[in-house]
């Protein structure tokens, strides 16, 4: 219900009809607030909520819909609901459905949106009236304020906190560019039949073509096949939903992947008929770019995580390439995660979802389970066709004869022939992965093997460079004279060693040829048809014109090491991914995997199977009642604050509360003189599925109760996308 604006004088307090907050105060307290609201309610009748001048005017309501309701921007659970403002004369034009509006709440004034116009108000006193229109631009649509409630209302958040995620910050001056011509669709016929032929090798991809022509809603999971132009099958959707005459929304996990995608567009539609919204464009190009998603100007919208709420006009197909990227993880409150904003979308307008990758997700797989979408995958000759040939070292007894070490060696010898013959044979690029960037990030002592440890904060050392003595990770303090205080050696070994490093190595076992690194900081796109290495982190290799050679992996048993939900899976889709880019096995192409041969993951991709290994996980997740087979919540914040907010909680039927757990470092916390004496815990809350969203609203009472009372804040995160 819209509800008047706050008590300026406490924040939990609202005028004329609070009764619902007035309970969460003692009845005292309660008593004097209804006496001050209804007190002030009589006297508040200017935008600043003073009481005006005997003979003053009050301010002259709109002739039509005089009143709006806002949704203002306060992070407060227990105030996520819109107020009811008058609409003065002179702002009944600006003020529509969808703009920015300042209102006086509380006190001061802060910004809002108007959610609608009404002809009346259910507040029986006196409305305070909207302080001034920001901008006349509807740039919260009906769509995407319905979506920001059910994403707030799935993650126990706020809409003000989703909306900060869905709607740019204002740039005037781009506002105020004249709007161009919406685009149409050229040649639908044409369109049609081009996606027919891209996906031509997927037996079901015609008839989900067919249903996207028609202006059907299909929903599937795809699993691409080996080697795949993911961005031209992802552009051949779009254009079969485009030449339907609606709209199309795309999210792949970074700008790289935004600038493919971008060029597969532009090569089947021509420039002109879709935009690119990521978070990194800059405020008036990603404010530009908005605007033309939000006026109808382009009806075809791709980017990152921040694309998932465009405002995209008749929108008939969202998809998300790759959902199992941590990028998709929003790290700002209330955390969503952009596959789970799409499939609402798809939910709630009724438009067509796909999900695809080369590895499958749970959450993918669970949708097939239950029957939400269906498989959309090539038969297994076309992926034997396409895949690279697969080995993992060590795995048979002829290569163990040949080679003793083929299962300790980090650059066992059938690892080192493979790059051997793509570069001296096939002439082409080599990639050879590594989980780890740096030179050396992590030392042991060289005599006894126990981790290097720095004597000022026990933090682990490592070595930047091969010029540059042992420095702390934590502390940063540079040891040349390390002695090991376990048995005195002052040898060093690397049992890890990053892309530097690696890169090193390799380009001293192979003079004269190139040796670039791709990570963090320094990614490449592209690298040429040339003989050359690259040594690159996960996510970010280059692709390479023709296809890779040989894709080498090295340091498996690393990613595999990690405590954490998704470690296998994660593992498994960093590798598919990578070997996605070599060659197929009839042109030459070879995947060698440097790790245990026996493990589940490393078999998945030896047999190039994410659809099984999925199901596999399924099943040991289901068993375990662990997310998706459940919702899952964690609490984190200081001890007390955690177990007095579980304690306030009305927990559905089956709920399982398992901690509390620390969620820091705690040598770290010991070493450091500043952090304080406790460190934060959490908590974890699991629900069976059918629960979620009861579980979702207690977290969402019991965050409006804390707020309230102004008591210590609880990290609240639903469905987080790890959990160590």
């Amino acid at each position: 219900m819209s509800e008047h604006q706050p008590d300026e004088g406490r924040p939990g307090v609202r005028g004329g009809d609070s009764s619902e907050q007035l309970d969460l105060l003692p009845a005292p307290e309660r008593a004097r607030a209804a006496a001050r609201s209804a007190a002030r309610s009589d006297k508040r009748t200017t935008p600043g909520g003073r009481g005006r001048a005997a003979g003053r005017r009050p301010t002259e309501p709109a002739d039509e819909l005089p009143v709006a309701r806002v949704l203002v921007d306060v992070p407060l659970a227990h105030l996520d609901r819109a107020f009811d403002y008058l609409v003065p004369a002179a702002m009944a034009d600006a003020a529509v459905p969808g703009s920015r509006v300042k209102v006086r709440f509380a006190g001061q004034d802060v910004d809002g949106f108007v959610l609608a116009r009404a002809a009346t108000s259910e507040h029986g006193g006196r409305l305070a009236p909207l302080r001034r229109s920001v901008s006349a631009e509807p740039v919260l649509s009906a769509e995407v304020a319905e979506l920001s409630a059910r994403v707030a209302s799935r993650y126990a958040g706020t809409r003000s906190d989703v909306l900060r995620l869905a709607v740019p910050p204002r740039h005037a001056t781009v506002e105020k560019e004249a709007a161009s011509p919406p685009a149409e669709a050229d040649e639908p016929d044409r369109l049609r039949t081009a996606a027919a032929a891209g996906w031509a090798a997927y037996p079901e991809g015609g008839s989900f073509l067919t249903a996207l022509g028609s202006g059907g809603a299909p929903r599937a999971v795809w699993s691409a096949a080996p080697g795949e132009d993911w961005p031209a099958r992802l552009a051949e959707v779009a254009a079969a939903t485009y030449a339907s005459g609606r709209g199309a929304l795309l999210c792949v996990p970074d700008h790289r992947d935004v600038a493919r995608l971008d060029a597969a567009l532009s090569a089947l539609l021509g420039d002109g008929h879709h935009v690119a919204l990521t978070a990194d464009l800059g405020p008036a190009a990603r404010y530009r770019a908005f605007l033309q998603a939000s006026r109808g100007e382009r009806r075809i919208v791709i980017g990152t995580r921040a694309a998932s709420f465009a405002p995209v006009h008749d929108l008939g197909l969202v998809a998300v390439w790759d959902d199992g990227d941590d990028l998709y993880a929003e790290p700002r409150a209330p955390y969503p995660h952009t596959r789970e904003v799409l499939l609402l979308r798809a939910e709630g307008q009724g438009c067509a979802a796909l999900v695809g990758g080369f590895a499958r997700t749970v959450e993918a797989e669970y949708l097939l389970r239950t029957g939400w979408a269906r498989e959309l995958g090539g038969d297994r000759a076309h992926v034997r066709d396409r895949s690279p040939r697969i080995a993992i070292t060590g795995a048979s007894d002829r290569e163990l004869e040949r080679d003793p070490f083929a299962r300790a060696a980090r650059l066992p010898h059938t690892a080192m022939e493979a790059i051997r013959v793509g570069l001296q044979e096939q002439r082409s690029p080599v990639l050879v992965q590594t989980p780890r960037q740096g030179y050396a990030t992590a030392l042991a002592c060289e005599r006894c093997r126990a981790p290097a440890r720095c004597p000022a904060c026990a933090g682990p050392l490592a070595l930047p460079a091969a010029h540059r003595p042992p420095t702390c990770r934590w502390c940063g303090t540079e040891q040349p004279a390390w002695v090991c205080a376990e048995c005195g050696g002052r040898g060093l070994r690397a049992p890890v060693r990053g892309e530097a490093r690696t890169g090193e190595e390799l380009g001293r076992a192979f003079p004269g040829v190139t040796v670039r690194t791709s990570a963090a900081d320094r990614v490449l796109d592209t690298v040429g048809e040339g003989a050359s290495i690259v040594v690159a982190t996960p996510g970010a290799e280059p692709v390479a014109a023709g296809g890779y050679a040989c894709v080498v992996l090295l340091d498996t048993w690393l990613p595999l090491s990690r405590p954490d939900l998704r470690t296998e899976e994660e593992s498994l889709r960093r590798w598919l991914n990578a070997a996605a880019l070599a060659r197929p096995g009839p042109a030459g192409g070879r995947v060698v995997a440097v790790g245990d041969s026996t493990h589940p993951a490393l078999q998945a991709l030896l047999r190039w199977d994410p659809a099984g290994f999925a199901r596999r996980e399924m099943a040991e997740r289901m068993e375990a009642h662990l997310p998706p087979a459940s919702r899952m919540a964690v609490l984190s914040g200081p001890e007390p604050a955690v177990d007095e907010a579980v304690q306030a909680l009305e927990l559905p039927a089956g709920a399982e509360v398992l901690g509390p757990a620390p969620v820091t470092d705690q040598p770290r916390r010991a070493a450091d003189a500043t952090a304080p004496d406790e460190p934060d815990v959490r908590m974890v809350i699991r629900v069976p599925r059918a629960a979620g969203l009861d579980l979702a609203r207690t977290l969402t009472r019991m965050r409006g109760v804390r707020d309230a009372k102004k008591l210590a804040p609880v990290r609240v995160q639903l469905d987080p996308h790890g959990l160590g």
